[in-house]
């Protein structure tokens, strides 16, 4: 079951490790720089979105037939929300490296830093599952599913997912190509707050407009997320007097929980029931540990391993869903549980560690390269 899926379709990549005003450096992680230093709190975030989500997926009881794991299959059912988290994490980091940065460079810095580990990761996952015996034509997935999967754009294009955990793409995508129009002109504090507005009004209108164009584009489900986001790192730029970007988050917050109902229920598995109000509570801490980052309380936190841990966060959250649930599926009839799921989490790792390392940062070179290069003038 897909990590709730937006009512457009399947309505996540996350944010990369920029520098204000400089491009984006490969491979580094989520936290990027601002004024006074790297925030890699980010990049511990990220990790921790990144493990709710793993394991809410591996230790789930139609995976298992029964509960396996006690208390973190108690957890584990409300890992989904590592994604709410991801969102807001994106809105704040793709403000800040957007800052003082060209439009034509902000878009390449989406395209390098998105591109390579995902175009790798549908032809690993393609692999695999022809391997486990799902011919391209047959049950599994189709030689053109893998070629749209290729595009990123597979949700408006009404391909399958190859893999459930990409729904959250086209999420970010969106986000992506309305905040280019901001950037195009360059970011200031006003062209941004309005930008947040302005897309909280469409979010309003969008559900009973009967108009899927705007539905689509508003993305009314998730936007809150992405503005909460933006206005942290607003307020972490302009000192935590600035008021209309706390009226905004308390706004979006209040969306957020309307709209939690209707996510609660998609991630609901048979058999299971699951408390909104610790939703609620859970998407509150987030916003609350957000908040902490924007009045600079996590600065002094400045472990190297985080990074390296928010650049495998994306290529973990990429391989993790199809892959790994194919492989559990597979032993959990001949292998202890806690066994199969350790080794299938250190498998994952590992591999997530080896394409950040190996094909993400050379590929992230190489495209780069292409993407500025300019032809020399006649």
């Amino acid at each position: 079951m897909p990590l709730h899926p937006s009512p457009s379709a399947f309505a996540r990549p996350q944010p990369d490790g920029d520098h204000l005003g400089k491009p984006a450096i490969p491979g580094q992680a989520a936290a990027g720089a601002v004024p006074g230093g790297r925030l890699r709190v980010l990049d511990g975030l990220r990790v921790l979105a990144a493990a709710a989500v793993l394991f809410h997926h591996y230790t789930r009881r139609d995976i298992w037939g029964y509960d396996a794991f006690g208390w973190l299959t108690a957890v584990g059912r409300y890992g989904w929300l590592g994604v709410e988290l991801f969102f807001m994490i994106s809105g704040f980091v793709i403000c800040m490296s957007a800052w003082g940065r060209p439009l034509g460079g902000y878009l390449r810095s989406r395209v390098i830093r998105l591109g390579p580990a995902y175009w790798f990761c549908v032809l690993l996952t393609a692999v695999v599952l022809l391997v486990d015996g799902k011919p391209f034509g047959g049950a599994g997935p189709g030689l053109s599913q893998v070629l749209t999967n290729l595009t990123m754009f597979q949700t408006p294009l009404k391909s399958a997912q190859l893999d459930m955990s990409y729904w959250t793409l086209w999420s970010e995508v969106r986000f992506y190509l309305l905040f280019a129009l901001v950037a195009w002109t360059g970011l200031t504090y006003r062209k941004v707050l309005n930008f947040c507005w302005i897309w909280t009004v469409a979010s309003l209108l969008a559900p009973t407009s009967g108009l899927p164009l705007l539905d689509t584009v508003a993305n009314p489900v998730y936007s809150p997320l992405f503005v909460s986001g933006i206005c942290f790192y607003l307020i972490r730029r302009e000192g935590p007097r600035v008021g209309e970007p706390w009226a905004l988050l308390g706004l979006s917050w209040l969306l957020t929980q309307r709209w939690l109902n209707d996510i609660v229920a998609w991630n609901t598995v048979k058999g299971d029931r699951l408390s909104w109000e610790t939703c609620l509570a859970v998407v509150t801490v987030c916003h609350l540990v957000m908040a902490a980052v924007a009045l600079r309380r996590f600065d002094r936190i400045d472990w190297r391993w985080l990074s390296v841990g928010g650049a495998m966060s994306y290529p973990l959250y990429l391989l993790h869903q199809q892959i790994g649930i194919t492989l559990l599926r597979q032993w959990h009839r001949d292998v202890e549980p806690w066994t199969l799921l350790l080794s299938a989490v250190a498998v994952m790792v590992a591999a997530s560690w080896l394409i950040q390392r190996f094909v993400e940062r050379p590929a992230a070179r190489l495209l780069r390269r292409g993407l500025e290069h300019r032809p020399a003038r006649a």
